[in-house]
């Protein structure tokens, strides 16, 4: 079994308090978040439910460090990430944070294996590349390029890039959005298997509601706000889930 991922020294990983996000639209103001409070505990898998333009993105993004709140506080372990600085979020992005996104964004001239070395050449204490492949299922895959991969297969290489650097944190935005039913259960078990072997905190997006069965809290956003955050009473499998 591949090791861990390491953990701040805290009680919650990720924790935000009344965060809100306006953007200028014109003369119009446009409130993404609106008071917004959320949290996240090590090891914990979340997901974020709620149609498109009900700030799920807006959320995951300043999880991830890619955008910083208008007003309220986020904070990583004890690191504050609303008052950080460029240098500062690169670093956590680097450090602490893998990104799956709907669309793949791999290398189309280099092999699967290649495009996961790109992370672990740079990070500090990464997990080895052809291993992660193997937790994935695409041991046998490894000298492929994207372009004989098939769409579910080139998003299982992505979160491979994605837990190669040893994350605290994997942040999933519609990582079945482009893909079939069947393609997309294969992903999510391969999600569901490295939040449960190595322990990576996981926040996942979708609007689908059926996939809220895997995770053990559900956060509802609508209109900008969180409607509800409820437990999940008995986490199903990824292979269980039907839509």
């Amino acid at each position: 079994m591949l090791p861990a991922s390491p953990e701040p020294s805290h009680e919650n990983l990720l924790s935000c308090s009344g965060i809100t996000k306006t953007y200028p639209m014109g003369d119009v103001l446009v409130r993404a978040l609106e008071s917004v409070d959320f949290r996240l505990e090590p090891g914990e898998l979340v997901v974020l439910l709620g149609a498109s333009g009900s700030g799920k993105s807006t959320l995951l993004n300043i999880l991830g460090g890619l955008d910083t709140p208008t007003t309220g506080s986020v904070r990583f372990g004890a690191q504050s990430l609303d008052l950080a600085g460029d240098e500062e979020l690169t670093a956590y992005r680097r450090r602490h944070v893998g990104f799956v996104f709907q669309f793949y964004n791999l290398i189309p001239s280099l092999t699967a294996l290649e495009n996961v070395e790109l992370v672990t050449d740079i990070a500090d204490d990464p997990l080895d590349a052809a291993e992660v492949l193997a937790l994935v299922g695409l041991g046998d895959r490894l000298d492929h390029f994207p372009g004989q991969l098939s769409g579910g297969e080139q998003q299982r290489v992505a979160i491979a890039r994605a837990v190669a650097k040893r994350p605290s944190l994997l942040l999933c935005d519609e990582p079945t959005g482009a893909l079939d039913y069947r393609t997309g259960i294969l992903v999510l078990s391969v999600i569901d298997r490295v939040n449960r072997e190595l322990g990576t905190a996981t926040v996942l997006i979708t609007h689908n509601a059926p996939i809220a069965s895997m995770a053990q809290r559900v956060v509802t956003l609508a209109d900008g706000k969180v409607k509800s955050d409820r437990s999940v009473s008995e986490r199903v499998s990824a292979e269980s889930i039907r839509w």
